[in-house]
């Protein structure tokens, strides 16, 4: 990672960030779904209290530029989601070094299981993805697929 770009933990006061960025790309690309709505306005409630984690990254000069959350979604188990990062950070790596500390943080919390759900529209990120070591996975999308009505592409990482 840039030694300029710095990883912060979830704050109640980096929540509106956590809203505003996902927010910002999710209506971009596609129509905001009840479980987007509820995570992004009550993430410490559907992400923290459950046992999950929420990253953010700062790049200097620019505050927050992204940030990422794991969900558990059942004991062991966790979903790679809300992951953003704003246009003014594109070419920083900075996706890339949050995508790799959210992976470290997965082993770090014990996770069996780290997946992603995704949209094929996304193939920047499908790609970063792929770069880190994510493998698309039916069994995935079989599984959790229809959790958003946006899926059509689901992904897991080899712990």
């Amino acid at each position: 990672m840039s030694a300029s770009l710095k990883i912060h933990e979830f704050s109640d006061e980096l929540a509106q960030a956590f809203h505003d960025i996902n927010a910002e790309w999710i209506t971009a690309m596609f129509a905001m779904e009840d479980t987007d709505r509820k995570v992004l306005e009550h993430p410490r409630r559907e992400i923290i209290d459950r046992g999950g984690t929420i990253l953010f990254i700062e790049a200097p000069g620019k505050g927050v530029v992204g940030i990422c959350a794991l969900q558990q979604t059942s004991p062991g188990k966790f979903e790679l989601t809300k992951m953003g990062v704003t246009e003014a950070a594109r070419g920083l790596k900075a996706g890339e070094a949050l995508l790799a500390a959210m992976i470290e943080r997965a082993r770090a919390m014990g996770a069996q299981q780290l997946y992603l759900l995704t949209n094929r529209k996304c193939a920047a990120a499908i790609h970063l993805y792929e770069k880190a070591g994510f493998r698309h996975d039916s069994g995935i999308m079989a599984q959790y697929g229809a959790r958003y009505a946006r899926c059509d592409v689901a992904m897991d990482y080899p712990l």
